[in-house]
């Protein structure tokens, strides 16, 4: 694990977290469909944090961290869905849904100083 970055680490604990999810959703709930997105998109985020840590530019960063941002705004909505259909009890919900927030508001913070920063990666 990239123990040098904050946000890879809170989103692969993420990812770990999603992945939980997703059996519980199969196995508990027998949900199949609509968890298979939110595995897809959960687990996403951390893959593009990784891909852009090891990007060869600027602007090879702020893409893939990009990507990362929107994948966890859509991790948000499968969540809120979950939470609606009753799927997720508001306990469940409350607690997955202050780690998507939370790297949704540090994919933002990161995205923009870089833009407003002229360092290279």
């Amino acid at each position: 694990m990239r123990k040098e970055s904050i946000v890879y680490e809170k989103a692969f604990n993420f990812a770990v977290r999603i992945v939980k999810m997703y059996k519980y959703l199969c196995g508990g709930k027998k949900e199949y469909i609509l968890s298979k997105q939110l595995v897809r998109s959960g687990t996403s985020i951390g893959a593009n944090i990784a891909e852009g840590l090891e990007g060869q530019s600027k602007k090879d960063f702020i893409a893939k961290l990009s990507i990362a941002f929107k994948e966890a705004v859509e991790s948000k909505y499968w969540i809120d869905l979950f939470r609606e259909t009753e799927y997720l009890n508001e306990d469940e919900y409350n607690s997955i849904y202050q780690d998507v927030m939370e790297l949704i508001k540090m994919l933002t913070r990161i995205i923009k100083t870089t833009k407003e920063n002229n360092f290279e990666i």
